[in-house]
């Protein structure tokens, strides 16, 4: 995607480009994700050793760009906290969930959710047509290079709350591959000076995927090639065939999305250096095809045309939409991503020749808009994209909407994120308030082209208004954590309008977090914090009669025991609150139903009404209702609001409720239990002695900081209806047993285990390597009584995780997870290495830990380019060596030509690959 730079502005500026001047535009360079490398302001934090970039010849230059992560002090990640990785093509055709590290912990679960039914009567605007598909390819929590978490302890950190204008979603956050140690990078290093290799298949965050299915929304991995962004590495890895012509790596592909829970790629082929020809061509979009009969979706971007090469056409024609659909192969991908120098002609041609090929514009095109870059000072009005009637021609995809958070300055500021929530408020709606109508000139917001959607289907519906982060967790309005959290995956719906208001007064609404919470100036609540998770909804201002605020788009049948019920308290005025609503057969009417019950002052309390009498009919829209009988300043903030029969029983009590592992030494817990049905649970909850320690819909939850030493571990299933299952208890007894557990392992393959307090006559102690397939090393021993530590032989020294658990069959086992010594590499192997006279093309090394590979003739180095043309080096870099480089021209075609392969832990290898 070309995009600028510090050091390569972008080629194209200004007004909307003529076809003329886009047609041969070149990518520009760019940082590792294809990112938006300029407006980042720096976050110190924990920095990689000078010696590690050293060795790889790495030299200080000024800091024009820094990244999110990694996060420092009491938001730093745990010792063992499970963390997404990126996958070089190797490590695809390789891939194994039993050989992924923490793969089973960082598994998507919610399933994809149905939407309602299109009724233009429940839109804001009747006449934007709702087919108009919408994608979001955007960071998610942050540029996650190393630390790309489900859930995190940081509020401060971005949380798209905006799914109802989303069809697709896309995380484009770029992360180093598999094996590479997060000490290699330094966030105080300029952008060229990331020292590692990124992966050219990058997966959603696991929080983000439930998070857009709960809301119905697909969500794609990336699959993202280019000369400098992923150095050698080649698209054509992954075309490779068998022997009865499949591709191994579609299957691989297919597994992955499977096994994490998404939907689908984004492929995005943006290598300059690389031309195909015809049967090349052919091969890459049966490629495509053959993960589209895998049941993903496939979205492809525009950059290579039909002849081979890359030239962005910015428009969807006869050069391009071969990639989308053609003669030979049928239809390759479900959609295309244009690029972003459109003018409103090229993009009526665009919809006139998606219907010439039978496809459906508003679905298979989508009008890219580059958010990052030009945020909102667009160069290219996407008021162009309107027809003749006023309404998109095509669909619509956006390239970093997350710079509302990740390019504002104070970005990790909790004082600050008031300034995000307005910045995306008027990104996705048009203005910061969600009041009144942006300026003409002004950017006009996504919901000014795309229809709001909801999954919000069926006979159940509750909220806690929670958008996914907070200062605090609160259940039935007791605070039972006062520690930040975030933690998308189980993220209420979003209110779909932010703000639609009728009637008298003049209201505002915002998110109440608690106390520690900072507002934007333009309110005075007194903050009361959530009544459930993290955040309530308040509603604050004047108000001198009947005033309602839209809240939710809904499909939800109504049956014979039906009722509605409002979680609220009044801090402020005298306020008569009711539900309105909206029935499909009637849609434009907001029906006022009473609401029953009282609401003591400053205090949560129920507000219900029985749905009975509208058996059988549809509500399609849920509204509260205000009134006042004289003009006053009121605040109402909303804790919670279910619609559901009274027949809905509670999800059962969970089973198999269990600690997996208690990392004492490291103050980290590993939970894990039998996963329930969606159909019937939203997410499940745990706590310790009444002190929350998590919410996730899954079957294992990470715990980090935990300093419980003895007391009673809870879990509780919550349904669609808010009711929560009878708890599982799980008593533990960290204080006794083994006490503290530390393991270290020997080059001799000896693994030494100790505890602090000796052990009983029933003690066990077991070590098991991590990560290592399906069978992987374990022995158990049966120390002495009494003892304080074991010995165990024979263990790997390849390198890899071990986990090392004390057991005296009392009391909670205690656990350490540790290192192998890792004294062994394997060689380069000779078959990498071709020759042909002069010269030497060589292949990457298919190692997940390997550093540097270093090849000479006759003595002498050989030289490699690297990316971002930061200048030759004597060896092979691993992630950074130009692709170019790997073709090499001797000096000879009789010399002895030597390869020495060195991984991270400094073991080298020596292959003679030509003996000369």
């Amino acid at each position: 995607m070309p995009e600028p730079t510090p050091s390569n502005p972008a080629t194209v500026h200004g007004a909307p480009a003529s076809r003329s001047a886009v047609s041969s535009v070149q990518a520009a360079a760019r940082g590792p994700l294809g990112a938006r490398c300029s407006r980042r302001t720096l976050l110190v934090g924990a920095t990689a050793t000078a010696a590690a970039l050293a060795a790889f010849g790495a030299t200080a230059t000024e800091v024009l760009a820094a990244d999110t992560l990694p996060w420092t002090g009491e938001r730093a990640p745990g010792q063992n906290q499970p963390s997404q990785r990126a996958y070089n093509p190797d490590q695809v055709l390789a891939w194994d969930p039993s050989t992924d590290p923490d793969a089973e912990l960082l598994r998507a679960r919610v399933p994809l959710q149905e939407r309602a039914a299109v009724l233009a009567a429940a839109q804001r605007d009747p006449e934007l047509p709702a087919e108009t598909q919408s994608l979001v390819l955007a960071g998610d929590y942050g540029n996650a290079f190393f630390e790309s978490h489900p859930y995190t302890d940081v509020f401060a950190q971005h949380l798209f709350e905006y799914w109802q204008y989303a069809d697709v979603h896309a995380s484009w956050h770029g992360m180093a591959a598999v094996g590479t140690p997060k000490e290699l990078y330094d966030p105080e290093e300029e952008w060229t000076e990331r020292w590692f290799e990124f992966g050219a298949v990058n997966l959603p965050n696991p929080g983000y995927t439930d998070a857009a299915h709960r809301n119905g929304v697909r969500i794609l991995g990336t699959v993202f090639f280019s000369d400098n962004d992923r150095g050698s590495q080649h698209y054509a890895e992954l075309l490779v065939r068998d022997e009865d012509g499949s591709f191994p790596a579609v299957r691989q592909l297919a597994r992955m999305a499977e096994y994490f829970g998404f939907d689908g790629y984004f492929v995005n082929q943006e290598q300059v250096s690389v031309s195909m020809d015809e049967s090349e061509r052919t091969t890459y979009r049966e490629f495509l095809a053959a993960l589209r009969a895998e049941g993903l979706y496939v979205q492809w971007y525009d950059s290579v045309t039909d002849a081979g090469t890359i030239d962005y056409q910015n428009e969807f024609n006869a050069n391009n939409s071969p990639w989308v659909i053609n003669d030979e192969q049928g239809r390759v991908a479900d959609s295309i991503f244009l690029n972003y120098w459109w003018d409103h002609e090229m993009l009526t041609d665009s919809a006139d020749h998606a219907r010439s090929l039978g496809l459906a514009p508003r679905e298979a095109v989508f009008t890219g808009v580059e958010a990052g870059m030009y945020q909102f000072d667009q160069p290219y009005d996407l008021r162009d994209v309107r027809g003749e009637d006023g309404t998109p021609m095509t669909a619509i995809a956006t390239l970093g909407s997350d710079f509302t958070h990740s390019d504002m300055d104070g970005k990790t500021d909790n004082a600050l994120q008031h300034e995000a929530f307005d910045r995306a408020r008027q990104w996705w709606t048009g203005t910061r308030e969600g009041a009144g109508a942006p300026a003409e000139d002004a950017w006009q917001g996504m919901s000014s082209y795309i229809a709001e959607r909801s999954a919000i289907t069926g006979t159940a519906f509750h909220t806690g208004f929670s958008t996914g982060h907070g200062l605090g967790y609160w259940r039935e309005g007791e605070q039972v954590s006062g520690a930040e959290w975030g933690n998308i995956g189980v993220q209420d719906h979003p209110v779909t309008w932010q703000w639609w208001f009728e009637g008298d007064g003049d209201l505002r609404a915002d998110f109440d977090y608690g106390p520690d919470y900072v507002s934007a100036d333009r309110f005075g609540y007194m903050p009361v914090g959530a009544y459930e998770g993290g955040s309530s909804l308040v509603i604050e201002g004047t108000l001198e009669g009947e005033a309602t605020l839209r809240l939710f788009r809904t499909e939800l049948e109504v049956t014979a025991t039906s009722a509605a019920e409002l979680t609220a308290q009044v801090p402020a005025g005298d306020v008569e609150l009711s539900l309105a609503v909206a029935f499909a057969d009637d849609p434009a009417t907001l029906v006022r139903l009473p609401l029953d019950g009282e609401l003591a002052a400053g205090e949560w309390g129920r507000l219900r009404v029985d749905l009975a009498e509208h058996a059988g009919r549809t509500l399609i829209a849920l509204a509260a209702g205000l009134h006042t009988a004289e003009e006053q300043t009121v605040q109402i903030n909303l804790g919670a609001l279910t619609v559901a029969p009274d027949t809905l029983k509670a999800p059962k009590r969970p089973h198999g409720f269990a600690v997996r592992q208690a990392l004492t030494a490291t103050g980290e817990l590993l939970l894990g239990w039998e996963l329930g049905d969606f159909a019937k649970i939203s997410r499940y909850e745990v706590s310790a002695d009444g002190e929350h320690l998590g919410a996730v819909f899954s079957d294992v939850l990470y715990v980090k900081d935990f300093a419980g030493t003895s007391g009673t571990l809870e879990l509780v299933a919550v349904g669609h209806d808010g009711q929560l299952s009878r708890p599982a208890t799980l008593d533990y007894d960290l204080s006794a047993g083994a006490g503290e557990v530390e393991a270290e392992a020997a080059e001799n393959g000896t693994i030494t285990v100790r505890w602090s307090q000796p052990g009983h006559p029933s003690t066990r102690v077991t070590v098991e390597a991590l990560d290592a397939g399906t069978s992987p090393f374990t022995a158990t021993v049966k120390p002495a009584k009494g003892a304080t530590s074991v010995q165990i032989t024979g263990a790997p020294t390849a390198g890899g995780r071990f986990l090392a658990t004390v057991d005296d069959r009392r009391v909670t086992p205690v656990s350490v997870i540790a290192a192998f010594v890792d004294t062994e590499v394997e060689p380069y192997p000779q078959d990498f290495a071709e020759f042909d006279g002069t010269t030497l093309t060589l292949r990457r090394p298919a190692l997940d830990d390997w550093s540097t590979l270093t090849v000479t003739e006759d003595g002498e180095p050989l030289r490699f380019e690297t990316t971002y043309s930061q200048g030759e080096r004597d060896h092979w870099i691993r992630g950074r060596a130009d692709r170019g480089s790997l073709v090499q021209e001797l000096a000879s075609a009789e010399s002895r030509v030597v390869a020495v392969l060195e991984d991270y832990a400094g073991n080298r290898a020596e292959t003679v690959l030509r003996e000369g």
